[in-house]
């Protein structure tokens, strides 16, 4: 049962006057010590709105972390403030000084917490993904307002919501500190081990796209995706070019990323997540990751984009549709 702070002060003072001690003058007219420690408890419980410790970091607290990175250069791929951030380096950046971790892209943290309904049921804090796919992220901050790292040349400010996000996420939703501390709420939907719920549900080998999203912080989804269009999760497949197993490795690829036998579908999928993870980082773009998988990354920066190879180019489509047709 919860006293609140009155009570305290009530039960402090009958203990106190029970062992002889004199009685703070707490409810006494111009008393100073009871004063003193009133306000000191008052400011330890909080004002009950989502901003004490008990309830963990609130979406206003969200933006003011936000605010305070105001004026920083838009960086591609930043992550560090005192160079410049990106739009989900910001994102990442704002949570992270609350002690919650969030995924290092935006189409991966388009999937962190649950989603919102539409604009007009986002509150502060929100996070705002645009995009199919997802390709920029903001913090929303009230008033079809947001803080967001815009583009090359510009620097974080706050903007109006310009177009209809693709999905809206809430992060925090008043929930216990001890729940983000431990992170298991918050991270994204598809990295959280179960395959139900995940969107994967049915999907053959979901297990194993599971475990190696959430160990190499790739989305399962794509993972399974890929293994669609390579392979239709045939884990004895063979290429003509001589690609092999589920994820279609080439011998020198696999031996690369550390597996043994392609054909085996658990080191298969932890390989593909490898080094999907790898191209991500490197491209910093979905798509351009996909194409980098089917036709390598040199290609990809030779050509400063999706590579002119009509393999490639009907390759990064597929993978998408596969994608978008299990939730990602």
């Amino acid at each position: 049962m919860s006293l609140g702070v009155g009570g305290v002060l009530s039960r402090v003072a009958e203990l106190q006057e029970q062992l002889g001690l004199t009685p703070p003058p707490a409810a006494m007219p111009g008393s100073t010590s009871g004063d003193k420690f009133a306000s000191a408890l008052a400011k330890a419980s909080g004002p009950g709105q989502g901003t004490s410790t008990a309830s963990g970091p609130s979406g206003g607290d969200v933006v003011a972390a936000a605010r305070k990175y105001l004026g920083t250069p838009y960086v591609f791929g930043g992550t560090d403030p005192k160079k410049g951030l990106d739009c989900s380096g910001l994102v990442q950046q704002v949570y992270e000084d609350l002690g919650v971790k969030l995924p290092r892209n935006s189409w991966q943290q388009a999937t962190a917490g649950r989603p919102v309904a539409s604009l007009g049921d986002a509150k502060p804090g929100d996070v705002l993904a645009f995009g199919s796919p997802v390709h920029h992220v903001a913090i929303y901050i009230g008033d079809n307002k947001m803080i967001a790292a815009p583009k090359p040349g510009d620097h974080v400010k706050v903007e109006s919501v310009y177009e209809k996000p693709a999905t809206i996420r809430r992060i925090l939703d008043d929930v216990p500190a001890a729940a983000v501390q431990d992170m298991s709420s918050l991270r994204p939907a598809g990295l959280r081990g179960s395959v139900s719920g995940s969107g994967l549900a049915g999907v053959p080998y979901a297990d194993l796209f599971l475990k190696a999203g959430a160990k190499h912080g790739v989305d399962p989804k794509l993972l399974a995706a890929v293994a669609k269009v390579e392979s239709g999760y045939d884990p004895k497949a063979v290429s003509p070019a001589g690609a092999r197993g589920m994820m279609q490795l080439m011998p020198g690829t696999a031996k690369g990323l550390g597996v043994d036998n392609p054909f085996d579908p658990e080191q298969a999928v932890d390989g593909a997540a490898k080094m999907l993870k790898g191209l991500l980082k490197e491209f910093k773009s979905m798509p351009l990751a996909i194409a980098a998988y089917n036709a390598g990354g040199g290609a990809v920066h030779k050509y400063g984009g999706i590579p002119p190879f009509s393999e490639t180019q009907a390759y990064v489509p597929k993978v998408q549709r596969a994608l978008a047709a299990l939730g990602g």
